[in-house]
């Protein structure tokens, strides 16, 4: 299977909603996304800023002489910037943009832990109402050990061909 292809089914199998998530932190919240999409957990590293990009983009890391954009989901999210500390992680994840496959980091306050999410586990997201906070990125509310896990699209979250217009 091609990496193209493997990205594709990836995309694909996100959308059936049981399954293996990596779960993490951003403030208080807990959050996952489907474990296909990752492809490595590093720490913070130097970012070199790119300037003309949404306030959300920090820059691009150079990862083993790869240039991978990342972005700061607290901002994305709308949350209030946090100083960088031992815990925060930049979570690489693989996407399809338009000229094939991508990498993006996101940063994270931690990362958690994998966790194994059924069916039942899983409820819709709730409606917010009006278009601009209409849920697009969340796949559902997952329940596990007493927990809620919010999790999400990263396709929709990171919103890979605006992204790549901003870096250009």
């Amino acid at each position: 299977m091609s990496e193209t292809e493997r990205i594709a089914a990836s995309t694909h199998s996100e959308k059936v909603l049981a399954g293996k998530y990596l779960t993490f932190a951003l403030g208080k919240e807990q959050y996952g996304i489907g474990i296909l999409k990752v492809r490595e957990i590093i720490g913070v590293m130097e970012i070199t800023v790119v300037p003309h990009t949404p306030h959300y983009v920090k820059g691009v890391i150079n990862l083993r002489g790869r240039v991978i954009p990342v972005l700061d989901l607290r901002l994305k999210f709308g949350m209030e910037a946090k100083k960088y500390n031992e815990r925060t992680c930049v979570i690489v994840v693989d996407l399809l943009g338009s000229a094939g496959p991508v990498q993006v980091g996101m940063l994270v306050d931690s990362v958690s832990e994998v966790v194994n999410v059924g069916e039942q586990e899983i409820e819709p997201p709730p409606s917010f109402g009006g278009s601009e906070a209409s849920g697009a990125d969340i796949l559902g509310m997952a329940k596990v050990k007493g927990a809620v896990i919010i999790l999400l699209d990263v396709d929709q979250v990171i919103g890979i061909d605006r992204l790549e217009g901003s870096l250009v």
